[in-house]
């Protein structure tokens, strides 16, 4: 018997209630297989990119999963992968977008952040999932090295959040991206210097391995 998931959000756990197949069929996981949401869905769409943890992703529908901590309340005693809460390792979140401005009252508010992975999420079997995308909630959070990546790369989705007006959550390290005496260089630079050869890939590669070290006491 299936049972119906309820709030379901990109990072939560999940346990497959059906076999996962890929190409021709080939059974990938069996029933029981426990992932992670990392997509819900938009629109009249009714399925969420599920992440397991060979980094195999599927496309699977409501009523084919179940949330892993209700599954383990129905199995007392089972030995079942501790679970995962997004919110607690977001380390920066803002509004994007013509709300974070206050042009247009009537849209979505559209929030963009931050996670840094768990030490143990990063060295399990799962890995650390690139980004969570929650259709429903508007929301979208890039793990630290992808935004450092991104951000490297001038990327101007990136470019909006270190620039938005509007910061619902910050922390120490969210903090030191933001360092916003850093937007009084960017347009001092932009007046009166000429932009780098390249962009500072050390000191991003330092900031990062600094921010993992963190994480890992």
């Amino acid at each position: 018997m299936s049972h119906q998931p309820d709030n379901i959000f990109a990072g939560t756990q999940v346990v497959s209630l059906v076999e996962v197949r890929g190409t021709n069929n080939s059974l990938v996981h069996p029933r029981g297989a426990v992932g992670i949401v990392t997509r819900t869905p938009t629109g009249d769409q009714d399925q969420f990119l599920v992440r397991f943890p060979d980094g195999f992703e599927a496309s699977l529908t409501r009523d084919h999963l179940d949330v892993l901590k209700h599954f383990k309340d129905r199995l007392p005693g089972a030995e079942i992968t501790s679970g995962f809460e997004l919110e607690q390792f977001i380390i920066y979140r803002c509004v994007v977008g013509s709300r974070a401005y206050g042009l247009d009252d009537e849209s979505d508010t559209d929030r963009r952040g931050i996670y840094l992975a768990p030490a143990d999420l990063g060295w399990s079997l799962f890995g650390a999932p690139e980004q969570f995308e929650d259709n429903v909630a508007q929301s979208c959070y890039w793990e630290l090295q992808k935004f450092l990546v991104m951000a490297l790369k001038a990327n101007p989705n990136i470019l909006e959040c270190l620039y938005s007006p509007v910061v619902e959550k910050i922390t120490s390290l969210g903090e030191e991206l933001m360092r916003k005496e850093l937007h009084r260089d960017f347009e001092r630079a932009l007046a009166e210097t000429k932009l780098p050869e390249r962009p500072d890939y050390e000191r991003a590669n330092l900031f990062l391995i600094k921010a993992r070290k963190e994480m890992a006491k």
